[in-house]
């Protein structure tokens, strides 16, 4: 064991695994001419709605974004908020699932126009790329199991977000849609990079060059999403997600928190780095409570 832990401390690190092991890095700073508070300031200006957060005992949050006069659109200070409630989940050591929904039955309509209208300059527009990127890559690798509970309409950045969670719910009703080539742009909050991983590039290009009104059996069809919940009733389907999401999040924290850890690391970075950075999980849970309660329990483990 203590020639494990040895290795464990000589082994060196690349730069991308270390981006994984440590929490609140970002992918943009200054040398990519990303200015931060700068952003944050121009964001400010830009009012309206808020970003929700519960936690329950369970070790579920529920992540809600409230803005229904406007179908839950982004302000400014949403992605101000919502770079706020994902530092509090990279915090939340006790949590292992996470649901992501809009307020009032529908998911999201994407950005404010108000706000995208004032941001009218390339740089503006890169700037709030980079910000969003930052604040959904920190979300799309925090350790709790996460799902977009689609509900109504998914539109442009709306549709974006539900791709930065492990697993997408719809509702019989709802819809996704990237409606960005028909605002003459392309997705910039990541959308585009994790559409191609989850439904392939072929598909990801129809979607995204169609701007395809993918109802839930389509959606269902392409694998874009798990399953279609069988309420529209906004209370109800949070029931339902609850309940599938359960299925997954069962077990110690430290241990579902590690699994989600492995598969973010399996997924960005290379073989070997990713082989390392498994090793290094399994010594944050080999030999501890739920290991030895699981062995105490069983002797050996059973199909």
């Amino acid at each position: 064991m203590k020639m494990a832990k040895s290795l464990l401390k000589t082994a060196s690190l690349s730069g991308r695994t270390k981006l994984l092991h440590q929490t609140g890095l970002s992918l943009y700073s200054t040398s990519h001419g990303f200015y931060e508070e700068e952003v944050k300031k121009t964001l400010q200006q830009f009012p309206g709605g808020s970003i929700d957060l519960q936690k329950e005992d369970n070790g579920i949050g529920i992540l809600t974004l409230n803005n229904p006069s406007k179908m839950n659109a982004f302000s400014g200070v949403m992605m101000l908020q919502l770079l706020e409630k994902v530092i509090e989940l990279e915090n939340w050591t006790e949590g292992k699932g996470l649901i992501v929904r809009g307020a009032k039955n529908t998911f999201s309509s994407g950005s404010d126009l108000n706000a995208v209208k004032s941001l009218g300059t390339p740089e503006d527009g890169m700037a709030v790329c980079m910000f969003m990127q930052n604040t959904l890559t920190r979300f799309m690798r925090l350790p709790l199991i996460s799902v977009a509970l689609v509900q109504g309409w998914a539109l442009g950045g709306g549709a974006e977000f539900t791709t930065a969670c492990d697993f997408r719910l719809m509702t019989p009703e709802s819809k996704i849609r990237f409606v960005h080539k028909e605002m003459g742009i392309i997705p910039s909050w990541g959308g585009t990079t994790r559409l191609v991983e989850i439904i392939g590039s072929r598909q990801a290009l129809k979607v995204l060059s169609g701007a395809l009104k993918l109802d839930s059996k389509n959606a269902l069809n392409i694998g874009m999403v798990e399953e279609v919940l069988q309420s529209s009733d906004e209370t109800k389907s949070l029931e339902e997600a609850q309940e599938w999401l359960k299925q997954f999040i069962q077990g110690p924290p430290e241990v579902i928190r590690a699994l989600k850890k492995s598969v973010c690391s399996g997924r960005e970075l290379y073989l070997e780095e990713a082989l390392q950075n498994e090793r290094d999980l399994l010594g944050t849970v080999w030999g501890g409570p739920a290991n030895l309660e699981a062995i105490a329990k069983k002797g050996k483990f059973n199909k």
